[in-house]
């Protein structure tokens, strides 16, 4: 088995079928199928079940996908490495966040990160829940991975760097702001009004759903899955957000009040990678990430 075919298998589970994979990797198609079932016919299973002009990982492909991005995931090291020696800083870097950290901390890294090294070449890719990230890295799809959750991350087999704590806040609708002159109010303070929440899961959800089992009398009007609609959602005055306080600067400067919610709830956020095998590049955005820790910025909300 050569990594050539095990590239050319994963470009047809990335690119959604033979066609498309092709058009990637600027080959014809019929040389592609061809590598592809050279490879089954070295393995003895079938990869894909081809269905019409689709083609659907069978039971021995999916178990193949994160062994074979392992093993270009190691190649590239190598090749990094020895490049590494020769002075030069190329490369690409895989990374999967979550939508709050990916506003902050990721934010000030990747400026960090860059400045440093302006030739590599970042790609961030999107993850909804923990277990998504924590997957991601596992399986080698990704180097880097930037998760938050409601208390500090413990992940067998994963190195986690815890980087920050951040409470959640208030984003105030304006068009119903009935909150006071305070910088923060109680959770029975959302009595009466309406929210924008969160999918079930996520830390946000869980203070309003708390509240609501409370007794706090307040209404989620939309549940929101991806998070970059809710700033405009406040904006047009459908309703409140609670929102971890790295949103709190795009927030302000969109000319929106927030407000620290008491009780204080944190999401925990922490960078996840291998253990070991880690191209240059990841290494060096660890460090960076290892400094961002280190200098124990106060929370958003808190300043």
């Amino acid at each position: 088995m050569d990594t050539r075919k095990l590239k050319y298998f994963l470009a047809v589970v990335d690119h959604d079928g033979f066609n498309r994979a092709a058009e990637h990797l600027l080959i014809a198609q019929p040389s592609l199928s061809q590598t592809i079932a050279s490879l089954e016919k070295e393995l003895g299973v079938p990869l894909f079940h081809r269905i019409g002009r689709r083609a659907v990982l069978s039971e021995a492909g999916r178990e193949l996908v994160g062994p074979a991005r392992l093993v270009m995931r190691d190649l590239d090291a190598a090749q990094s490495a020895v490049l590494a020696l020769r002075g030069v800083r190329s490369g690409r870097l895989d990374i999967t966040t979550m939508p709050s950290p990916g506003i902050e901390p990721l934010t000030s890294m990747i400026a960090g990160f860059t400045r440093d090294h302006p030739s590599v070449r970042l790609n961030i890719s999107a993850a909804f829940t923990p277990e998504e990230v924590i997957e991601s890295v596992r399986s080698g799809s990704t180097e880097i991975g930037l998760a938050g959750s409601s208390s500090a991350m413990k992940v067998p087999g994963v190195q986690v760097l815890e980087l920050e704590r951040q409470p959640l806040i208030l984003i105030v609708n304006p068009h119903a702001d009935t909150f006071g002159t305070g910088s923060a109010i109680q959770r029975a303070h959302l009595e009466g009004h309406r929210l924008i929440a969160s999918q079930r899961g996520s830390l946000m959800r869980w203070l309003v759903d708390d509240a609501l089992a409370r007794g706090v009398n307040t209404e989620i009007v939309v549940e929101v899955a991806h998070r970059t609609s809710i700033l405009p959602l406040v904006l047009a005055g459908v309703g409140h957000a609670v929102m971890p306080s790295s949103w709190a600067p795009t927030a302000q400067k969109a000319g929106l009040r927030t407000l620290l919610i008491e009780p204080v709830s944190h999401l925990h956020v922490a960078i996840l990678s291998r253990k070991e095998d880690l191209t240059p590049a990841a290494r060096a955005f660890l460090a960076v990430a290892a400094l961002h820790a280190a200098k124990g910025k106060p929370d958003a909300a808190d300043t």
